[in-house]
């Protein structure tokens, strides 16, 4: 829910450029503060990416929704990694018409935000007495938390832009953009194909608070599923891999390793 759909040339040039060179900064930044050990962490980069663009292409119709696993690539693989992550996942992405090339920036920095949201919350929640001997419960509030954050930053790049939030609506989904009435998403049928359509979609005319307030409805929902998810991989891992959950430790210079 909180990637940006919307094709090239909708965004304004000024916000196109600062998200390209933002991410771009905050890339080679974390590239340079790598550690030896987060080296040998490059193949599960592109583990976690390839599963990235599998689960983002499969769209879950009533909620116009697709899992991210954004947050739990940010609690495997820490910030900077998780960063390199993002912008290899929104590039191919962009590639298979999941969004335009201009956004790939600002893709990445919504999605980095989730990442390093959930690294930090999950390291944070983990400390909390009730949540330390239940890192699977720990990783799957850490994951709803992240992805609202996520969600609102998306909202904020729309703000930003001053464009129609139609643009950014979720379509087909079960909750009527422009009334926020629930209805049938399948009921033009379950499958439909066209090979020339008879004319393009209309977009919905939404205000900023309606757009909101139905990204919310339907990625809350979302969020719930995606977070039993990180839970269920997080608290397997923990018993079969640990060391997979320890981001942090490689991402610290060689020498506080050491101590």
């Amino acid at each position: 829910m909180s990637h940006i759909h919307i094709p090239d040339g909708v965004l304004p040039l000024w916000l196109v450029v600062a998200g390209w060179l933002v991410c771009l900064g905050l890339l080679a930044l974390a590239l340079r503060r790598l550690s030896e050990p987060a080296h040998r962490r490059l193949p599960l980069v592109g583990v976690m990416a390839a599963l990235m663009v599998v689960v983002m292409t499969i769209e879950i119709a009533p909620l116009a929704y697709h899992i991210n696993l954004s947050v739990l690539a940010g609690i495997v693989l820490g910030p900077a990694l998780g960063l390199l992550t993002a912008f290899i996942v929104n590039l191919l992405l962009a590639f298979l018409g999941h969004g335009g090339i201009t956004v790939v920036g600002l893709n990445t920095l919504v999605m980095a935000t989730e990442m390093v949201a959930g690294y930090l919350l999950f390291r944070g929640l983990g400390r909390l007495p009730l949540l330390r001997p239940r890192p699977g419960l720990t990783a799957g509030i850490t994951t709803v938390l992240a992805l609202m954050l996520g969600t609102l930053a998306m909202i904020g790049v729309v703000a930003l832009a001053n464009i129609e939030p139609g643009w950014q609506a979720p379509h087909a989904a079960a909750l009527e953009p422009e009334t926020l009435q629930w209805r049938n998403p399948f009921g033009e049928g379950i499958l439909t194909w066209e090979v020339f359509p008879a004319r393009e979609e209309e977009r919905p005319h939404l205000e900023l608070g309606t757009f909101a307030r139905l990204v919310f409805i339907l990625g809350s929902i979302g969020w719930l599923l995606e977070g039993v998810i990180t839970a269920l991989v997080v608290r397997y891992l923990s018993r079969v891999r640990p060391d997979l959950l320890d981001a942090g430790r490689l991402a610290r210079p060689a020498a506080l390793q050491r101590e």
